[in-house]
Formats: C-alpha cells, structure tokens, sequence
C-alpha cells in the first residue's frame, strides 16, 4: 500500500492529527520514565537482606525501673536482666535461637561510623553500619560465613553506648573487606573503628543488609560491621528464630516467658514483637506505593491514549463511509480497508514515538537534576516504544473492522 494516500488524508486533518500526536509523545514520555522508577522500585523490593527470614521475629522492650547511667553496678545491673531475658527465652520450646542485637537489616534504628586502616586517618576508608551482639547473632540471623569463624562466648562483652571502647574483634561484611583489602586478604587483618583502638577481623560474612532503606545509605547498603558487644540499656532487643511453623506460638510463648520472669516492661502490642516480614514490609511501603502509583499512571494515561485513538479513528471513518463504499465496490477487500486504517494509525503512531522519545529523555534529565533519578536505560525506552506501538495497533483495531464491514453498496446510497 502507498503512503501517498494516507499522508493526502492525513494533511486534510491536521488537528486531529496534531492532537493525538501529542497525547502519544507525551504518553510514552511519561510511561518510559515510569516504568523505569516501577523497576527500580521493585529491584529495591527484591534486594536481599543477607539473612534467613523465615520464622524470624524481633522483640524490643523496656524494663520499668531499671537503673540509669553509666556507672559499672548500672551496666551490670542492667547486663543482668539482659541475660535473664536471653536465658528465659532460650528455654521456649517453639523457640529454636535468640541473639541480643542492636538491630536488624530494615529495622531503620542504626549506629553508623567510619573504618580506616590506620587511628590517625581523617577521611574513612569505608561508612558503614555497626551492629552490636553476642556470639548467637550469625546463627540466629543465618548469616553465612565465607572466612574466617564466628565470635567466641568469651570474646562477647557488654557496655551502653556511651562507652568508648571498641572490641577487639569483629566480624565485617564482604562488601566491607573487599572496600578495606582489594586484594582479598581482609582476614586476620586490624582496622580502626572511629579511630578507635586497633580491631581485627576474625571472620566475613557474605551479606547483611543495613537498618536503613533510605537514599543517603544507598551507597553503602552491604556496609554492615558485627561487634560482639551486648549493648546495656533501660531498652533491649532480641532476634528469635522460632521453630518451623512455630512462630506465632513462639511470639506468644516469649512475651508470657518475659512478664514471668520480670513483670514491669514496656512491650506495646503493635511493636514489641515484630515478625521479619513486617520488618520488610514497613521498610519498604514507600517503594511499594510509589511502584502502585506509578503502575496506575500509566494504566490512566495508556488508557485515555487508547480511548483517544479509538475516537478519532472512529470519528474518521464516519466521515470517510463513503469514500470507503467507493473502494469496496471498486474492489478493495476488507482486508485492504483494515490495512489502510492500521498503517495510517501507524504512521501517526510515529511521529508521537519520536517526538516521545525526545521528551522522555529531556524529562528524564530532568528528574535526575531534581530528584537523583539515574540515567535512563535504553530498554526502558524500547520497552515504552513496543507498548506504545503495540497499544496504537490494538486501539485501531475494532474502528477499522467496522470500517472494513462497510458494503460496496454504500457508495449507491451515498450517491
């Protein structure tokens, strides 16, 4: 089929013409760069955290009239009740680990600070998130070791956060020993904690995900260093795996286990406990709602793009019925009417795709100025050009079939 006609016609209909050239430009412009925010979101979704989730749940709670400061009878006062609580909950039966630990990946409360290989560094070497525990944190979040081994019951110490002392040993993430030792030999080697006094690396785990989900720790979102340190306070928190299929017994057995052994705590219904999947839940809502809201732009815009093709076309063979009885009685097939609507549709089709594809890169720019979006990759644009090409075919479809049904004899009629 020639172009000649179609482009004759299509000149004869200018602001039709303009108009759904836009709304299709502006459309894709819009989608692409949806779609690339709905995968990045999602890619945020599925990040792992490094541990096992399942039957995991948290506990944080506070003990009502439990000694304050920072003297060594207050730390040991409260470093008993903390393993009075550890021991209690280890004898629940649906429980099968507990772990004292500062946080977990996606909890959001986080200690951040700087490793350097020397004390006197000023610029750290590597940011990351510090994590204080006992020697059942590896097992109970099942972190799995690479180098190296776990802490040992008699390297775990126990002070408040005030207290500036750093261990002796830690345990670091891999992204954290190939940051400090390129060449891999991070093991057995000694770092500074906040130029703090000199820490060796006694073991490497593959993955643990920070506390935080948000932007500014993106950078360092594996950066996570293990201190085998209990932390004391008036608040503490406790990692439980629960036995398979056991986890909500488990929770109900160790808030009873808790009030049995100290009555006065603090332990909200909605917050004490809390399973790993409401931990990741929460975590990422605001990835998830923006992925649904994104999702339900581009439903609205592909549909009034769609609502708006199949209007003019409609309209344009309404105008056109007797032109179209003309060429069905000249000997024009069905096949060829629904050809002639499809390829004008493509062709306006178009010229919306590359005027489309302009404005999704000056809106992309422009997003990355604003609101650090990154660069937009060249399948997210493809991918906007298919569906864009795609939707156009299918909106064309049912005007141009009932425009292929026109009878030969319409042209008498018209007459």
């Amino acid at each position: 089929m020639k172009l000649h006609p179609i482009l004759a016609a299509l000149r004869r209909h200018k602001a039709g013409v303009t108009l759904i050239t836009l709304q299709i430009a502006l459309t894709l412009a819009i989608v692409c760069n949806a779609l690339f925010i709905i995968g990045q979101r999602i890619e945020r979704l599925d990040r792992p955290t490094g541990i096992i989730e399942k039957e995991l749940f948290r506990i944080s709670q506070g003990w009502v009239g439990a000694p304050t400061g920072d003297s060594a009878a207050v730390t040991e006062k409260l470093d008993e009740l903390q393993r009075t609580d550890l021991d209690a909950l280890r004898r629940v039966p649906d429980v099968e680990s507990v772990a004292a630990v500062s946080s977990l990946p996606l909890a959001a409360s986080l200690w951040t600070g700087g490793v350097t290989l020397t004390p006197d560094e000023k610029k750290s070497v590597v940011t990351a998130a510090f994590y204080f525990g006992d020697e059942q944190v590896v097992p109970t979040l099942g972190l799995r070791l690479i180098a190296g081994r776990n802490f040992t019951a008699a390297e775990i110490n126990h002070y408040t956060i005030h207290d500036p002392r750093k261990p002796p040993a830690i345990i670091v993430t891999k992204a954290v020993a190939d940051q400090l030792f390129p060449k891999g030999d991070a093991l057995g080697k000694t770092v500074y904690l906040n130029n703090g006094t000199p820490s060796a690396i006694v073991g490497i785990v593959a993955q643990m995900q920070t506390p935080t989900t948000e932007t500014w720790g993106s950078d360092w979102a594996y950066n996570s260093v293990l201190e085998p340190v209990r932390l004391d306070g008036a608040v503490s928190n406790y990692a439980v795996r629960a036995r398979p299929g056991r986890e909500d017994a488990a929770m109900k057995a160790s808030r009873a286990a808790l009030l049995a052994v100290y009555p006065k705590r603090i332990m909200p219904a909605t917050r004490a406990f809390r399973t790993f999947a409401e931990i990741r839940s929460r975590a990422y809502r605001t990835d998830r709602g923006m992925a649904i809201l994104m999702s339900v732009v581009c439903v609205v815009l592909l549909s009034v793009t769609a609502a708006g093709i199949v209007g003019l076309t409609s309209f344009w063979v309404g105008q056109r019925h007797r032109q179209i009885g003309v060429r069905r009685a000249l000997g024009a097939r069905r096949i060829d009417i629904l050809r002639y609507f499809q390829i004008e549709n493509l062709v306006i089709a178009s010229g919306g795709i590359a005027l489309g594809v302009l404005l999704a890169l000056v809106l992309n720019l422009w997003l990355m100025k604003h609101f650090e979006l990154s660069r937009l990759p060249s399948p997210y644009v493809l991918a906007g050009v298919l569906v864009m090409l795609a939707l156009g075919q299918l909106a064309v479809f049912v005007p141009a079939r009932r425009a292929s049904n026109v009878p030969p004899v319409v042209a008498t009629r018209a007459a």
